[in-house]
């Protein structure tokens, strides 16, 4: 019995060793360097500006309770769960990049030693959720999403929650209540399909390895805990905002999303798989032994966790049509639990497939072939310096371990994974791995004109095309896209217009009697005016 309970604790402390050691390296990745960069739009701006509000209430407004954005107008896409994080910590350290992107980057971070819980659960040997947990670690896009301000990232930690209580109800009853209260985190972070949708796949898992769990109490009194919270949120905007809320929150922002594309925003069903195959290396290249396994042993739990996990989920979302690429985050922890068990099934062996060897030595001579081109031959500018030294460092891990898996040594996955691990910390140093912030112009030159310059409250009418939240959140100005008809009606009226333009704008629109209040640089180039009179 002594003997049982020593084992015990030694156990203990051994996985509370690498929860806290795969925490801290998580905690380190996501936070680096999180407030050099603007905030990247669509979503960043618009949570931001959420929070914001939020925070600049006073309790009695109950703007926390029915959360507002551009000048005061409803925010119904979303429930607040992840604003309310993001005003506590406005509330905290102030308005800043940094404040806004800190909540998220912790959830998301906190999901990697949920992860290696989940694979001590579901795995036979300690090796293949240490794995699974550092795949995860490093895998490009969840560490890109899970720094951002967005919901994604939220999304994947409570999700891992609920897994992780649910396998864990199977010895202990009381932990399924935990399963409920992840799935209402869950719907009071991204909507009640979402959770839905995720509450499906432990359902499915659910029947195929451990029915009789779904009929015990535990589990259906996580259900009304979690999900009371979320219902009566929903309800309470109902009841102020009546079909209205209904027909946006739940039709037009959750449910339309299924057949029709929003925003314009579509792509085949194979998006996803393209979007896995572009961001996911090198850890691409042993994914396919993992699924492999998967089946072979799908009797078992982590086969059938990891198969229902991944394939619902990638099911599901390669049929909406509406694709965007943060959708498919959620996926990555049972990708990465796959990836694990094919490593740690090879490691044990000894025996290393050629395919492997092929793949990862081509990926190495690419990455020395673009280190070259951005280091020597382009060097138009000091960031692709900063790119082409990433690359190198990517290159010279990837040569190492090269070499290892060639000698079939085990060591080339610890080098693999400390040398992108190194390799993403570069990146987020850098100005590269929000490269969504390339597809416009800076908001933050043209922002602070508009901010010195328009007077609080005042709409401003742009002749850019699209919505830029963004802008709105820094500028604090509702700005809105605006046609050269409609802009000229405005010129016309009596009540002042301000218009945020690209200087060619003025001749091509026949403005007259304008007066400049501010402009940025010449490589920005954007001016703000106003009628003269």
């Amino acid at each position: 019995m002594k003997d049982e309970e020593r084992n015990h604790s030694q156990l203990f402390h051994q996985d509370s060793f690498y929860f806290v050691g795969l925490l801290v390296a998580a905690i380190v990745l996501y936070t680096f360097n999180l407030g050099e960069l603007p905030l990247r739009d669509w979503d960043e701006g618009i949570v931001a500006g959420v929070a914001r509000n939020i925070w600049r209430s006073s309790p009695e407004a109950s703007t926390w309770l029915y959360p507002t954005i551009n000048n005061g107008q409803p925010y119904w896409n979303k429930p607040p769960l992840v604003h309310w994080l993001i005003a506590i910590s406005y509330n905290l350290f102030g308005v800043s990049e940094w404040s806004t992107r800190l909540a998220p980057a912790l959830l998301s971070a906190f999901s990697i030693p949920l992860l290696y819980q989940i694979g001590r659960e579901i795995f036979t040997t300690r090796l293949a959720a240490i794995l699974s947990a550092l795949v995860y670690l490093t895998l490009l896009p969840m560490a890109r999403h899970g720094r951002v301000a967005m919901l994604d990232g939220a999304i994947a930690c409570w999700f891992c929650l609920a897994i992780l209580c649910f396998l864990r109800g199977r010895n202990h009853r009381h932990w399924l209540l935990g399963t409920g209260i992840g799935l209402g985190l869950i719907c009071l972070t991204k909507g009640i399909m979402m959770g839905v949708l995720l509450g499906g796949i432990i359902l499915i898992f659910g029947i195929l390895d451990c029915p009789q769990l779904l009929v015990n109490p535990y589990l259906w009194a996580g259900f009304i805990l979690g999900g009371t919270p979320a219902i009566a949120w929903y309800w309470l905007q109902y009841s102020r905002y009546g079909e209205e809320f209904l027909g946006i929150s739940l039709g037009k922002q959750t449910f339309s999303r299924i057949w029709e594309p929003v925003s314009h925003v579509s792509g085949p069903p194979w998006y996803y798989l393209l979007e896995i195959a572009k961001y996911s290396l090198p850890w691409l290249i042993f994914l396919p032994r993992g699924v492999r396994l998967a089946f072979k042993n799908s009797r078992y739990s982590w086969g059938k966790l990891t198969l229902v996990w991944s394939g619902v989920y990638l099911l599901a979302i390669s049929l909406m049509v509406t694709k965007l690429p943060w959708y498919v985050i959620p996926i990555y922890p049972g990708l990465s639990l796959l990836i694990g068990a094919s490593l740690a099934a090879a490691w044990k062996k000894g025996k290393y497939p050629y395919t492997w060897k092929i793949y990862l030595s081509l990926i190495t001579v690419i990455c020395w072939v673009a280190s070259v081109y951005f280091g020597v031959v382009s060097q138009t500018s000091t960031s692709e310096i900063d790119l082409a030294l990433i690359l190198v460092v990517v290159a010279v891990s990837f040569t190492w371990a090269t070499v290892l898996l060639w000698r079939a040594s085990s060591y080339f996955i610890p080098v693999i994974v400390g040398g992108f691990y190194l390799a993403l910390l570069l990146l987020f140093n850098s100005s590269h791995w929000l490269w969504e912030l390339n597809e416009a112009f800076p908001v933050k030159p043209v922002a602070a004109i508009i901010k010195q310059y328009a007077p609080p409250n005042q709409t401003i009418h742009t002749t850019y095309p699209y919505f830029r939240p963004s802008l709105e959140f820094y500028s604090d100005r509702r700005l809105i896209p605006t046609t050269d008809e409609q802009i000229k009606q405005y010129w016309q009226q009596n009540q002042p217009v301000y218009l945020l333009l690209e200087p060619d704008a003025i001749s091509k629109l026949n403005l007259q009697s304008y007066r400049t209040l501010g402009n940025v640089a010449d490589d920005v180039g954007w001016l703000l005016i106003t009628q003269a009179n």
